[in-house]
């Protein structure tokens, strides 16, 4: 399953189609911004790595999307990189993505329904994380039932972060899985494979 978005250029700078020059200092700040988050977004944790580090991951970040063939889509806030990063991800439910998923603490049960045209998914903003050093965080996460589409995204500025919830509402809702056709409204027609 491949994901598509028509992310509002005007607002966000696409992270995951960017290489060489073009697009480098969102890459770096995207890159920074998940670094020193820790292994998981929403996570906390120190800083990790040298600028030599950074610099050298943000150069081979989108070779590695690209590879990922759509699986993931990443975006950072146009008019300041550093505020805001998100990354849209889809994965196979397995059973053991479904037992993580029903494993998750009970902060992570505070969500609202959120629908959109892949459907009625669920919405999670954490301004305040269970870790005292995570960075504010909204996850956005829709079931497939083959799949589960999720986007993250992290901000240094909890006082700010408020302010940014209508237009990762519209990110969200801009997301779609390829090949799929909106028919109208939130109607998604599912086309078979050609």
């Amino acid at each position: 399953m491949r994901l598509i978005s028509s992310a509002d250029p005007d607002l966000w700078i696409p992270v995951t189609s960017s290489l060489g020059w073009k697009g480098r200092r969102h890459r770096k700040a995207a890159l920074r911004m998940l670094m020193a988050n820790g292994p998981g977004l929403g996570a906390g944790g120190q800083r990790r790595g040298s600028g030599f580090g950074a610099w050298l991951a943000s150069q081979l970040a989108p070779f590695a999307m690209r590879k990922a063939d759509g699986r993931v889509l990443a975006w950072t806030w146009k008019a300041e990189p550093e505020l805001v990063v998100a990354i849209a991800t889809t994965q196979e439910l397995t059973p053991h993505v479904r037992m993580a998923r029903a494993s998750m603490p009970m902060e992570y049960d505070d969500t609202e329904n959120f629908p959109t045209p892949l459907g009625v998914g669920e919405k999670l903003v954490m301004m305040t994380p269970p870790n005292p050093r995570g960075l504010p965080f909204a996850t956005y996460t829709w079931d497939t039932g083959t799949h589960l589409v999720t986007l993250t995204a992290v901000c240094p500025d909890r006082e700010r972060f408020g302010t940014l919830e209508p237009a990762l509402d519209d990110l969200a809702r801009s997301i779609r899985i390829a090949g799929d056709a909106t028919a109208g409204g939130d109607d998604v027609l599912h086309l078979p494979p050609a």
